[in-house]
């Protein structure tokens, strides 16, 4: 699949176990230019090497809850790029204290916090992208089951990525009259830094190798693979979907 001049602006690379580093290392073996964000001092040591290794094009700080970061960003694009094809959002946290306990007990600020984090941010970088982009482009961003069943100590993450899942499809009708599509993938559990801190992982990852129907949990390279067709004309009729990609578990009933 030759996606070659296309360009992608990654956003939620932590470091190589990281999904998005799986989607930019995929597109860039099949010929997309990126370009990289990281969210603060402490990443920019693990994103730009990174960055480097895969030929970014740049690698800027965006804080995606200052906008004047969300700004200056954009004003890299235009610099650089001139046009977005591709964006990629795995942007998601919420505060440790809330991802364990009850979710009834869920604080103010651990809501707010994770819902301006792992959804608002979808809203406000599509804002911001949309002049960048034209009929064809494609915006893709990462879900996970807990967005519609309960799974233990996930709480407030889990009524985050209903929230994503349900701004992806307004999204999706109101960017859909320029051509551009909008997609969330539900990937499985893997082993990323964001995961590490929901309490109980193993467990989940346990479970989804005993019960799912391919018998395995999924990797990064998995996901890679979905967000390339997503990425590519092959979806070209794809827009507003949330598409599994979890070995199949979110099929099974009791």
């Amino acid at each position: 699949m030759d996606l070659k001049g296309k360009k992608a602006l990654i956003f939620g690379v932590a470091n190589q176990k990281s999904i998005a580093y799986s989607i930019a290392k995929k597109l860039k073996e099949h010929g997309v230019e990126l370009g990289f964000t990281y969210a603060g001092e402490q990443l920019q040591r693990r994103v730009e090497p990174l960055s480097e290794e895969l030929g970014g094009a740049f690698c800027v700080k965006c804080d995606v809850t200052d906008d004047a970061d969300i700004e200056k960003t954009f004003k890299t694009v235009s610099e650089k790029f001139g046009h977005i094809d591709i964006l990629v959002h795995a942007v998601a946290y919420a505060p440790a204290d809330d991802l364990k306990g009850r979710f009834v007990d869920t604080s103010r600020e651990g809501f707010k916090t994770a819902m301006e984090i792992s959804v608002f941010s979808l809203v406000n970088l599509a804002k911001h992208a949309e002049p960048f982009m034209s009929e064809g482009s494609t915006i893709i961003t990462m879900t996970y089951y807990g967005s519609e069943k309960v799974v233990k100590n996930y709480n407030v993450m889990g009524v985050a990525k209903a929230a994503l899942e349900s701004s992806v499809r307004y999204l999706a009708n109101e960017l859909g009259e320029k051509g551009i599509r909008v997609n969330a993938i539900s990937a499985g559990p893997i082993k990323t830094l964001a995961a590490s801190g929901i309490s109980g992982f193993k467990t989940i990852l346990a479970c989804i190798e005993e019960k799912s129907p391919l018998r395995r949990n999924i990797t990064g390279d998995d996901v890679a693979n979905t967000s390339l067709y997503l990425c590519s004309e092959l979806s070209s009729g794809v827009t507003g979907e949330v598409i599994y990609v979890d070995s199949g578990y979110n099929i099974l009933g009791i």
